[in-house]
């Protein structure tokens, strides 16, 4: 049950950068995220629904062309933590790019993003 309503958040927060307008990214993330979310994205730290919308923004505003964010695992829970791997997709085979986001869920709604962009290379023995 714990799983079914985290996999339904995040896919929710993933839904607001596949919006079929930038209009509807705010309703989502609302719908996705607590008011107060810490997200870690790729440039440090930032609080409020604020400034996820203006990240998913500006991925949304790519150079290549508007993409698309999916979820390409399944969600993994331990206990009120998850984390689930995604794929940003450019259109004409442009920039890819993927990563693992590991989230907090409070009373259904993610209060905490961290964004792991990028593969993680193989160890050298």
């Amino acid at each position: 049950m714990q799983e079914e309503t985290a996999r339904s958040a995040i896919d929710t927060f993933i839904s607001a950068f596949n919006a079929s307008d930038d209009s509807y990214v705010t309703a989502l993330l609302s719908q996705a995220l607590t008011s107060d979310v810490v997200f870690w994205g790729p440039l440090g730290r930032s609080e409020g629904i604020a400034a996820v919308e203006r990240f998913v923004l500006e991925i949304r505003r790519h150079p290549a062309g508007t993409g698309t964010m999916v979820r390409c695992s399944a969600v993994d829970m331990p206990d009120e933590w998850a984390r689930y791997q995604w794929v940003f997709t450019t259109p004409n085979g442009g920039p890819r790019l993927a990563g693992t986001d590991v989230v907090h869920l409070r009373r259904s709604l993610i209060d905490q993003v961290i964004v792991f962009a990028g593969e993680i290379e193989p160890s050298a023995s």
